[in-house]
């Protein structure tokens, strides 16, 4: 089994949806602490003049330390049908913009999440753009887990942890995180330890100087279902 984990980001980036598509089973990490300015409730699209511009999720007060699966939504704001405007500047050059527009409207009003759940909400996300680029997103919650952790010493040792109480063969990780782990404890436990990095994904953003790495909702917005399924091959491994 090849497997990887990740917290679960708000309509992220292309390389987030090519990790999915190169692992059997994939943990929403959910029980370690929220950071503010991540992923986990904003993401990037393109502004209607220039560069870029966050979409965001707005949440309800917390304490500093509170966990990802504990962070609520502040639904007293009206957040869903603000996203919708900042996105409507698509609508004058990008050719699947009614088509990926109706389908965030779906996600977003979906009379399955009808609370504030956060984590319910972009784990939904991302099972709805799996579906729909026909990826096999065949996950769990890992704090609906029955899991035993020890100390954790080292960020990379929560995927060693996970791997072997779940007997995987193989743990794939972003590039971006290969410092944090140690691939000797790894060949210890026979485990393969591998890095997904993300081949240049380049595309047309007509009259825009193209911005890489925005939402997976902006690739939509410019590719058919077909340009964006050859793009979740445009990865290596790496060991």
């Amino acid at each position: 089994m090849k497997l990887a984990i990740m917290q679960p980001y708000f309509s992220p980036y292309i390389g987030y949806f090519q990790l999915i598509n190169a692992v059997d089973k994939w943990i929403v990490f959910d029980i370690v602490q929220y950071k503010r300015h991540h992923w986990i409730n904003r993401n990037r699209v393109l502004h209607p003049n220039s560069g870029w511009q966050y979409i965001i999720v707005p949440l309800k007060k917390h304490p500093r330390d509170i966990s990802i699966k504990d962070i609520l939504v502040d639904n007293g704001i009206d957040w869903k049908n603000k996203i919708i405007r900042q996105l409507q500047h698509y609508s004058k050059k990008a050719p699947f913009y009614t088509e990926t527009i109706n389908f965030l409207k779906e996600c977003l009003f979906a009379e399955y999440y009808n609370g504030s759940s956060l984590l319910k909400l972009n784990t939904y996300i991302l099972k709805k753009i799996c579906e729909k680029m026909n990826i096999r997103f065949d996950y769990a919650i890992c704090s609906e887990m029955d899991l035993q952790f020890e100390e954790i010493k080292q960020p990379g040792e929560w995927a060693l942890t996970i791997s072997e109480q779940l007997g995987a063969e193989e743990y794939i990780n972003p590039y971006g995180g290969k410092n944090i782990f140690n691939p000797a404890k790894f060949k210890e436990k026979n485990i393969k330890l591998k890095f997904l990095k993300c081949n240049s994904i380049e595309y047309e953003q007509k009259g825009y100087k193209f911005v890489s790495d925005l939402s997976i909702i902006d690739v939509m917005m410019w590719n058919s279902e077909y340009e964006v399924s050859s793009m979740l091959n445009r990865y290596e491994l790496i060991t």
